[in-house]
Formats: structure tokens, C-alpha cells, sequence
């Protein structure tokens, strides 16, 4: 049930990144012709007013289709309302709008969580675990998605935003030294952990994504404007710590590329959290609803940056870059999506509990 909850809550996120595309498109009077969720043959296709809604073979994501791209297209090719003839501003917006759904979706959610589940009464002692990289320091710790860290070396860590601060300060000022750690992975297991930083430039780093402990018992809102700030300061150190991750993973890509994670790690994280309540499966899908956002903001081949490069690249040019030239761009950009996404599944497969217990490891 909880796995199955991790995929309803990724599948919903694609859903609604997609929709921000096509609803920006849309309203502005642009021309749309489909709207599919993952990649590859249909399973299940239906047109509603010209439009051909989609769920695909490939869950890796989703992709709104214009009349632009299609050769044999009956459109003429100087319609006004297709895409590539509006105004760059108009079509930033659809490109841009995806994110945008996504960070909209984040805070909401967080917001939302805060207003109608509440806050809490008082933060409960110690870290909460929200996300661990496969083959970094917290993993090879055995630290998991949803623990909760009471203790350091002996000493326990207070509630709230300073014993997440405690730890991090900790953790990056002592490089290659053994941390003990006492966590909480269920309601009444404890366990003794040794946790060694890796020494990057000279910082201590494990691999993991760490959060205020929230639990515990909670209290009602005193205010709709307390539940907006709270809501909006959590969404705003989610968005923090995740632009953060990806600008080391972009400066130190080789040391770092074992931290991406993909879809089997994410799910099974997603698993994880939700074990922990209606709170953990919250707190998933808004971490990668902000990763989502962030990940398609990158100006790389295919995602939404890039589109948004393109059109930079237009606008001082005065003209588009040739076609052939964009085709041979988002080509190369599939296949290595598709690439990478093979081998993120078979590492991340691979290092299952279950499957390592078959294979002896």
C-alpha cells in the first residue's frame, strides 16, 4: 500500500506538470494537440475536441504535443495560433509553466498540511531523515528515508529547526570522523548507528536530506496566516536545500553523480515516508515536486530550461535556431533520458533489500 501510494503521488506530479503546460497554452488561445503522461506506445489513448489524451508505456514522465512538430500537419504553417508564431513571451510562459506548477503544487501542499493537519504542539525531539542517496555516507550508515535521529555521540539533539542545524553544522566540520547516532525507525525501534562524513573540499557530507522532526502531536493553526507561514518557511528550505544539491551535483559531478536517484530509489523512498503517515506522504510529494520543478528548470537538452536556452538564444538572434539543428539537440537529449534512466533503474533495483538477500549480498 505504501509503494502504491509513492506511485500515485509521482504520477499525479507528472500529471500536473504537464497541465501547467497545457493550460498556459491553452489559455492562451494556442494550438494543442495532445497531452500524454510517460513516453513510448499508448495503452490507453481518447480525443476530446481535437486533443488526444494518453498514458503511455514508459512511466519516466510526460510531454504536451503541439501541431508545430508535425510535418504532415493540415494547419498552415503561418496560423497565428500556433506556438512557434506567438510572441517569445507567450511561449516562455508555456514552457516556464510546468515548474511553476510544480513549485504551486509544493507550497500548497505544505501550506495546506499546515492549515488543516496543523502544526506542531511541540516540535518533537531530534531530525527527521526525509531522503538518503544511494551509496553515500547516510547510506552506507544504514540510514533510511523516515528515520528520526534523537541522539548524537550521547548527546540528544532538541526539537526544531536547531537540532537540524546541530547536526549539519556537526556533520561538515568533522570530515572523516565516526559520528554515533541513535534513531528511531518505527514506533518503538531504536538502533545504534556510526555515521562517517565524506570529506568534500574540505566539508563534511553524507548523502542525506535532513528536516525538522514533525511527527510528533500537533496543534491547530491559530490563524490561516500562521499555517501560510509556517507552510511557506517549510517550502522555502525544501526549495533551498534542493537548488543547493543540484548546484554540487553540477560543480561536482563526478564526485557526486552516485547521489541521483531514480525512479526505483524514489519510489522506494516514497514507500518509506508514507510507513511514517498521512504527514510523510505530504512531505514526499512536495520534496519532489520541488525536485521536479528544479531538475526541469536545468538548461539541458529536452527539459523545459533548455527550451527556455532556445528561446534566449532566439531572441537575440532575431530568428530561431534551424530546425535541424534543435531536432538533432532533443534527439540526443531522449536518448540519453532514456540512457540514464535505464541505468538508474537497474543500479537502484540492485540495491533493494530483497534483492540483495537473493542475490547473497
Amino acid at each position: 500500500m505504501n509503494v502504491l501510494a509513492a506511485l500515485i503521488a509521482l504520477g499525479l506530479l507528472v500529471v500536473i506538470h504537464e497541465a501547467g503546460h497545457f493550460l498556459a497554452a491553452v489559455g492562451q488561445g494556442i494550438r494543442v494537440n495532445g497531452f500524454s503522461v510517460g513516453f513510448g506506445p499508448a495503452l490507453i489513448k481518447r480525443q476530446i475536441r481535437g486533443v488526444t489524451y494518453a498514458l503511455r508505456l514508459l512511466p519516466l514522465g510526460g510531454f504536451v504535443s503541439f501541431p508545430d512538430d508535425e510535418e504532415d500537419s493540415p494547419i498552415p504553417a503561418d496560423d497565428p495560433d500556433l506556438l512557434r508564431n506567438r510572441p517569445i513571451p507567450q511561449r516562455v510562459l508555456v514552457i516556464s509553466a510546468g515548474v511553476l506548477a510544480n513549485l504551486a503544487l509544493a507550497w500548497l501542499l505544505l501550506v495546506g498540511q499546515s492549515a488543516f493537519a496543523g502544526l506542531p504542539a511541540d516540535p518533537d525531539p531530534g531530525v527527521l531523515v526525509v531522503a538518503v542517496q544511494p551509496g553515500e555516507a547516510a547510506a552506507k550508515a544504514g540510514l533510511k528515508a523516515g528515520d528520526r535521529i534523537l541522539r548524537l555521540n550521547d548527546q540528544p539533539l532538541g526539537p526544531g529547526q536547531d537540532a537540524v542545524q546541530t547536526l549539519v553544522n556537526r556533520i561538515q566540520s568533522e570530515p572523516g570522523q565516526s559520528l554515533k547516532l541513535l534513531t528511531r525507525r518505527d514506533a518503538d525501534s531504536e538502533q545504534t548507528l556510526v555515521l562517517i562524513p565524506e570529506d568534500r573540499d574540505g566539508l563534511g557530507r553524507i548523502g542525506a536530506q535532513l528536516q525538522v522532526n514533525r511527527m510528533g502531536s500537533l496543534r491547530p493553526a491559530r490563524s490561516p496566516l500562521e499555517a501560510i507561514r509556517f507552510g511557506s518557511g517549510e517550502f522555502t528550505g525544501l526549495l533551498r536545500s534542493t537548488v543547493a544539491g543540484y548546484g554540487g551535483l553540477m560543480t561536482h559531478f563526478g564526485q557526486t553523480a552516485q547521489q541521483v536517484s531514480g525512479p526505483v530509489k524514489i519510489v522506494e523512498m516514497g514507500a518509506q515516508l508514507s510507513s511514517q503517515g498521512q504527514g510523510g506522504l505530504v512531505l514526499f510529494t512536495a520534496l519532489i515536486s520541488v525536485n521536479l520543478a528544479v531538475l526541469n528548470a536545468l538548461p539541458l537538452p529536452l527539459l523545459d530550461g533548455g527550451q527556455l536556452v532556445f528561446l534566449l538564444l532566439e531572441a537575440v538572434r532575431g530568428r530561431p535556431l534551424p530546425e535541424r539543428f534543435q531536432m538533432a539537440v532533443m534527439q540526443s537529449g531522449l536518448l540519453l533520458l532514456l540512457g540514464l534512466s535505464l541505468v538508474l533503474i537497474v543500479r537502484d533495483t540492485s540495491q533493494l533489500p530483497l534483492v540483495q538477500q537473493l542475490s547473497g549480498r
